[in-house]
């Protein structure tokens, strides 16, 4: 995709945006039918959508359409998230995507709060088999990576090119907003006071989705006229059990594009670093052999690296991986490529020639892949159980938890290695309550985080279990272990298997289960329903 602006001067750089009237849309669906055909999208993809929206209970009801699609931010989530610059944001506010870049990773569909990313892996036919115009129009650029909603930045370049105004000149204006037949759709630059859609933006009020993100979303939904007022929401139209009914097209459902394969990369990641972090902690306490650390730090490498062909596996353009280095100036996932990169260099020489300062670097590089694999996670903003301010804090404490577990496991199987003193249990009994701490303060606070309740049911129906063999039952057997001694060793491992089997369900749980998306908003409502919903009659003309 061409992301070249066009001849403008930096003083006359405009800010593209839409203006969306939601009493003038009828659900037509022109619009998505233009964007099909003007971005030739395959079947089950479309770029710009309407949610047909029914609300209330009889005999208060209403119902309206949303147009819907990339929301072309002023500060995009899915923009600092890519790791190879694949999505970009022009000066001009238009969010591009270069296909020949992107990896397919699918970050940046994770990150959006507006269901905007859509990744193809096959070719899909409508017929069936293709046909001769689908096969004129392919875009085989497009497979296995990341899709959306560009303003059709071509027909706007080309049109300012052409000395066309985008908005005013159809050729120059996206195909949703030239074709719609109620002119609900409205494109032009917000930069300009005298455009439309600065004009309708400045008379009437207006809500954009999400704004509490801070995304500053560039769609603006006007929903008033001078006959039908706008009015406020229900307590009940936009509540969590009226958002957790399937149908409801403003409900989230569960995030597809990240699934076991993406989890392996967290539940590995952790237990790896993990590994190399109290180990090399035990280490520093005499209580652990240099060789018995190195041997340690091989094991968790072989850790680290499944978890990492996991996510190989799971990116749509596998031979562009390497491009995952390109941006760690803003790409949490670009920084955990370096770290393990440091990471395996280091240990390498340490192999060869062990010393205390490679003995640093290593724990440092694996402290810091820990924290990078956790702000990959917390970037999500468009998975609102992700996103939440604990997920980091949860995800690196419980690297150190599982470390705990397998250095206990290890040191059953060696025990020469590790003389087993007090001190492993009662770090594991500390690293348990600290995380059993997180964990319930996180599900306590899933509500006021704005995470749906078909998520919060999940984790919450899951807390029990999860505390009980995560935290609990190990706590426990690591007490009993202090109170009758060392001839218990294989306590301690049956406590680690715990922490590790706890682990990896949690968190399966969390990436692949409870995990849905942000939904869709309506801030405010036109009053032009029935019952207490309707519009208010006009007054006679005398």
């Amino acid at each position: 995709m061409n992301d070249m602006l066009p001849s403008y001067s930096n003083a006359d750089t405009p800010r593209w945006g839409m203006v969306v009237d939601v009493n003038r849309c009828v659900g037509c669906q022109t619009c998505t039918v233009a964007c099909k055909h003007a971005n030739d999208t395959v079947p089950g993809v479309q770029w710009r959508r309407v949610l047909d929206v029914e609300t209330g209970s009889f005999p208060d009801v209403e119902r309206i359409f949303l147009v819907v699609g990339c929301q072309h931010c002023a500060e995009p989530p899915c923009v600092p998230v890519c790791p190879t610059g694949a999505t970009e944001q022009r000066s001009d506010g238009i969010v591009t995507m270069d296909y020949d870049l992107c990896i397919g990773c699918a970050s940046c569909a994770v990150a959006c709060p507006y269901q905007a990313r859509t990744i193809v892996h096959d070719k899909n036919f409508y017929y069936g088999e293709e046909t001769i115009q689908e096969k004129v129009v392919s875009h085989d650029e497009r497979l296995g990576v990341a899709q959306k909603c560009t303003f059709c930045v071509d027909r706007v370049d080309g049109g300012v090119d052409d000395g066309l105004t985008p908005g005013k000149d159809w050729k120059a204006t996206p195909a949703c907003s030239s074709s719609c037949i109620a002119s609900a759709i409205k494109f032009g630059d917000f930069n300009d006071p005298n455009s439309e859609v600065s004009r309708l933006t400045a008379d009437r009020n207006y809500f954009q989705m999400h704004a509490e993100l801070g995304t500053n979303p560039q769609i603006k939904y006007l929903y008033e006229t001078p006959s039908v007022p706008g009015r406020e929401l229900d307590d009940t139209e936009m509540s969590d059990p009226a958002l957790s009914i399937s149908d409801n097209p403003l409900s989230g459902k569960p995030q597809t594009f990240w699934d076991l394969r993406a989890a392996m990369n967290f539940i590995m990641g952790g237990l790896g670093s993990g590994f190399i972090l109290m180990t090399y902690l035990f280490y520093l306490t005499n209580n652990l052999t240099e060789k018995a650390m190195l041997n340690i730090f091989l094991v968790s490498g072989i850790i680290i690296a499944i978890g990492l062909f996991f996510v190989w596996l799971k990116i749509g353009r596998k031979l562009r991986a390497f491009y995952v280095v390109l941006k760690p100036q803003n790409s949490w996932m670009s920084r955990e490529v370096y770290a393990v990169g440091v990471l395996y260099l280091a240990g390498f020489i340490d192999y060869l020639s062990p010393s205390n300062s490679i003995h640093l670097i290593i724990a440092v590089a694996a402290l810091t892949f820990l924290y990078c694999q956790a702000r990959i996670l917390h970037s999500a903003k468009g998975i609102p159980t992700w996103r939440a301010p604990k997920i980091p804090w949860i995800l690196v404490a419980s690297g150190f938890y599982e470390g705990f577990g397998l250095l206990a496991i290890y040191s059953f199987i060696y025990p020469q290695s590790i003389p087993l003193p007090s001190i492993l249990p009662v770090g594991g009994l500390v690293l348990a309550a600290i995380n059993a701490l997180l964990w319930r303060n996180y599900v306590m606070s899933l509500g006021d985080e704005g995470v749906g309740q078909n998520s919060q049911n999940l984790l919450l129906a899951s807390t029990l279990k999860i505390q009980f063999i995560s935290y609990l039952l190990p706590s426990m057997l690591a007490m009993i272990y202090l109170v009758w001694g060392n001839d218990l060793g294989w306590i301690l491992a049956v406590a680690g298997t715990l922490v590790v089997v706890g682990s990896i369900n949690w968190k399966i749980l969390l990436i692949t289960k409870a995990c849905h998306q942000q939904g869709y908003a309506i801030a405010k409502f036109p009053q032009r329903g029935s019952g207490r919903y309707a519009a208010p009659k006009l007054a006679k003309v005398s």
